[in-house]
């Protein structure tokens, strides 16, 4: 896997979805979806966990950085690329999933069943997690020994997890932030018009005008990528 360093995070980069999807059939690491707003992110901790394991790029800030250091890369939304691991994958490996809400989750675990049949989910639960939780979840998955666990919550937080459910089951883990409710239909997707434009952060902003802040840093890393600060 060719990859860079754009502000001290290790991201790698690949052609395509297939290029990926080849690459991560025997890893036992986390994929951390990169993007302007993580990449920016002051964190050592999370620094370290990204540069152990594989930061691929999510966003458009983090494709253009690739490219602009020399790297064939295009976007890998972890949206639909956790899809393309069940499609791929579903007749020889297992999966754990852990998530949002108990509803969510539950829908999610019967979508996949309809969309997937003979997809083995070995077990899946909610992303509320208590102290004594997390201890009863590494426990199931000691003893499930799925092949691929998804977490869907917020960052950092879903990648400390990871970081933490690895130490007792190695296996591919990934963050899917809020994919279970646009899986489910709870939330929407930009249009393909905007996602193929690379704008879909401006929808994001058009249907939730809170997000200007967050949007800022998508400037704010353009403008240091222009310069040759990252």
């Amino acid at each position: 896997m060719k990859s860079t360093i754009v502000n001290h995070y290790k991201i790698h980069a690949f052609r395509n979805r297939d290029q990926f999807l080849d690459q991560i059939k025997d890893e036992h690491k986390i994929l951390v979806a990169m993007n302007a707003e993580k990449i920016l992110k002051d964190d050592e901790r999370l620094r370290q966990l990204v540069n152990a394991n594989i930061g691929y790029p999510d966003g458009i800030g983090a494709v253009m950085a690739l490219r602009k250091k020399g790297l064939d890369a295009v976007k890998i939304p972890g949206a639909e690329f956790w899809l393309d691991i069940i499609g791929r994958y579903k007749d020889e490996k297992t999966f754990y999933l852990i998530g949002s809400s108990q509803d969510v989750i539950e829908r999610t675990v019967a979508k996949l069943h309809e969309d997937f049949p003979g997809v083995r989910i070995v077990n899946y639960r909610n992303g509320y997690l208590k102290a004594e939780d997390i201890a009863a979840l590494k426990e199931d998955l000691t003893h499930t020994k799925p092949d691929v666990v998804f977490v869907a919550q917020g960052s950092p937080r879903q990648e400390f997890l990871m970081e933490e459910l690895m130490t007792v089951h190695p296996a591919l883990y990934m963050d899917l932030g809020g994919s279970f409710d646009v899986y489910c239909g709870l939330k929407k997707r930009a249009p393909k018009i905007f996602i193929n434009l690379g704008l879909e952060w401006l929808y994001r902003l058009l249907k939730e005008p809170t997000r200007i802040g967050r949007q800022m840093v998508l400037v704010k890393f353009l403008a240091l990528l222009m310069v040759g600060k990252l």
